[in-house]
């Protein structure tokens, strides 16, 4: 069991790639270097790094990583071993190290997919194809799209100063239709209001106009 939350020595994006790389599954950056890769430069310094795989491919995940790491699942406030052959059901996030004593390489984060269809876990009637999650970058880094990364950032139960900076970041480059999109989904996860809601509708055209139903997730 571990607490050290705060000693990291993250890896780099092109680290994670050259790890990643031959990894036969689907993965992604996320966080805070997601966005920067996005905008094609970094917007702030980054104190970790995290990868996203999907949990029901998390058994290849597992056998390639823990060859050479040592991996750590986040339960209940503290990070305890993830062993083989423990299959993570609820777990979300995995913390990464060469070994138990040794700095925080990076995250793996997991999130839930249903016949080629991404699951926000918070919320789950927002969902997305698959194919529809992931973007890359000219040189063919993947990384998780923008309005995603934004939606787990402002859908946390605790939204940071870093949070709200990203936000404003990454407005002014976000197409219309991913600013609607996020939009609406604060909306289904928040329906009795969320902060982010009106700074991003400020940004929208003038004539969209938004409802928030209980079944669906559309435009009126």
């Amino acid at each position: 069991m571990r607490t050290d939350y705060e000693n990291w020595e993250p890896l780099t994006v092109s680290n994670i790639v050259e790890l990643f790389i031959d990894l036969p599954i689907t993965w992604c950056l996320a966080g805070g270097w997601a966005l920067d890769l996005h905008l094609g430069k970094q917007s702030r310094e980054h104190s970790d790094i995290d990868v996203i795989i999907l949990r029901d491919e998390q058994v290849s995940a597992y056998d390639f990583l823990s060859r050479e790491w040592k991996l750590y699942k986040a339960q209940e406030g503290v990070l305890m071993s993830w062993v083989h052959g423990e299959f993570l059901t609820d777990t979300t996030d995995v913390w990464v190290s060469k070994n138990q004593d040794s700095p925080w390489a990076f995250q793996v984060m997991l999130v839930d997919a249903f016949e080629n269809q991404w699951n926000y876990r918070r919320e789950k009637s927002i969902k997305k194809p698959l194919n529809e999650i992931i973007a890359r970058t000219n040189e063919g880094t993947p990384y998780l799209r923008p309005e995603i990364q934004l939606l787990y950032k402002g859908g946390s139960s605790k939204v940071r100063e870093k949070d709200f900076m990203d936000l404003q970041t990454m407005l002014p480059i976000l197409s219309t239709q991913d600013k609607e999109w996020l939009t609406l989904s604060l909306q289904r996860q928040f329906p009795e209001g969320h902060p982010w809601i009106d700074l991003i509708q400020k940004q929208l055209p003038s004539n969209t106009l938004y409802n928030y139903d209980k079944r669906s997730i559309k435009k009126c």
